[in-house]
């Protein structure tokens, strides 16, 4: 009974609620991503100009990794409402709170304008975003996740996803044109553009976002009475395993993701490669990302979540020597190939059924908390020092061995955590489990 009338208040059919997290998410992560790239291409400059330039990248790296450990919180802090009063809210304030970061980003004096409180102001609007992004992903999977039919949840869910390598499409199409300014007016005021086009682009988001329902499995738990009245205490007694399980399947895609889109992007350039040319590659390869993440997660409903991250986690192994002896070439189509494999195939396996695994792990009324923590913690161990650790091995050992040990290490846990998971794909969602 209970199913029959969740899913009859679900008056707002699968594929616009799909879209609805789709674009909120591209606009959230373009935000997010704007700051990764000017990070290596611009921030060490204008923001950390008194060290030198491998401790201005190592500096500015550092900036864009303090997101990730803001993360965690947003999650626990969106994941308590979210589970307590709905997702919908909360995805409507964490674009709210995204774009004010990103929009101050563009506003910012720089150091040779105020000194030291140009790179803390700079932290300051990157904390925001991190906060904002920590509440974003799991409540898009959600309300994408619990209106899916169970045969879909994958492909649905994968949708919010796919918004992330979107949001890097446009976030890399935007400095690739911006680049081709003369370097005078990149440096001094080109560089803003992004970060201030972000308002407009948050408005779009806001003016879809509020034209979407609650998710029906949360509907059901708050008819019966049953909303957790502190989802994170209750996490810690009872979804220990899930957790864990949780934060080890989230090591590779964080890694490989990070190491090929942000260090990569700097290693290719410093090659030979050039930044123009190595933002076109990256743009082509977060194209088809577009594809294959949805492609996975189709793979993923109809063999199940575990064989197809496995899979990409072994390809990992594989790939990751082979992945950076091609971004050192310094060659466009080279550079093109490493960044097709890393970000469109291996990321895309390990990422597409993602979302309905973590989700799945956990019951409906601990859902939003449980999977913000799983993967923002994860995010915080895994992606975020993985472009400053990165530097610092290379800088150490003049070598990629260190880099693609690290991709390989990253994926084993991965491999680790799946399996110590059931197959989840039958699990119901709209009863409340």
């Amino acid at each position: 009974m209970t199913t029959h009338t969740a899913q009859s208040q679900a008056t707002v059919p699968i594929h616009r609620i799909a879209l609805a997290s789709f674009v909120g998410t591209c606009i959230e992560y373009f935000d997010f991503f704007i700051f990764s790239t000017a990070s290596a291409l611009v921030m060490n400059k204008l923001f950390f100009p008194a060290l030198d330039p491998l401790a201005g990248t190592l500096a500015a790296f550092a900036a864009f990794g303090v997101a990730f450990f803001m993360r965690p919180f947003g999650g626990m802090l969106f994941g308590h409402f979210g589970d307590r009063i709905g997702r919908k809210r909360m995805l409507v304030l964490s674009l709210v709170i995204m774009g004010v970061g990103t929009a101050s980003v563009g506003l910012l004096p720089t150091y040779a304008q105020i000194g030291i409180w140009a790179p803390v102001l700079l932290v300051v609007s990157r904390m925001l975003q991190g906060l904002a992004v920590g509440g974003e992903w799991s409540g898009a999977v959600l309300l994408a996740a619990e209106h899916a039919p169970a045969s879909k949840r994958a492909f649905f869910s994968s949708w919010p996803q796919v918004g992330i390598p979107a949001g890097l499409v446009l976030s890399s199409a935007v400095f690739y044109f911006v680049g081709l300014l003369p370097e005078d007016a990149m440096m001094s005021w080109g560089w803003r553009l992004p970060f201030l086009a972000s308002a407009i682009l948050v408005g779009i988001g806001l003016y879809v976002r509020l034209r979407i329902d609650e998710s029906p499995a949360f509907r059901a738990v708050r008819e019966r009475g049953e909303v957790a009245k502190f989802p994170a205490v209750e996490l810690v007694k009872t979804a220990k395993k899930s957790i864990a399980i949780a934060l080890l399947a989230h090591a590779g895609n964080s890694v490989v993701f990070y190491m090929a889109s942000v260090f990569g992007l700097k290693y290719a350039a410093d090659r030979g490669a050039g930044s123009g040319a190595v933002l076109l590659a990256l743009i082509v390869a977060a194209a088809l990302q577009i594809v294959t993440i949805p492609l996975a997660a189709i793979l993923a409903d109809r063999y199940g979540r575990r064989p197809v991250l496995i899979a990409g986690a072994v390809l990992t192994v594989l790939l990751a020597f082979p992945v950076f002896w091609l971004l050192g070439t310094g060659q466009f189509v080279p550079c093109l190939i490493a960044l097709v494999l890393a970000i469109s195939v291996l990321h895309a396996l390990l990422y597409g059924p993602e979302a309905s695994f973590l989700l799945e792990l956990f019951e409906t009324r601990l859902r939003y908390t449980g999977s913000a923590v799983g993967y923002q913690i994860g995010s915080m161990l895994f992606s975020g020092p993985t472009p400053f650790l990165a530097a610092a091995l290379f800088a150490w050992a003049q070598s990629i061995w260190p880099l693609a040990t690290y991709m390989v290490i990253a994926a084993v846990l991965t491999i680790i955590g799946v399996s110590m998971a059931k197959e989840t794909r039958a699990v119901e969602f709209v009863s409340g489990k």
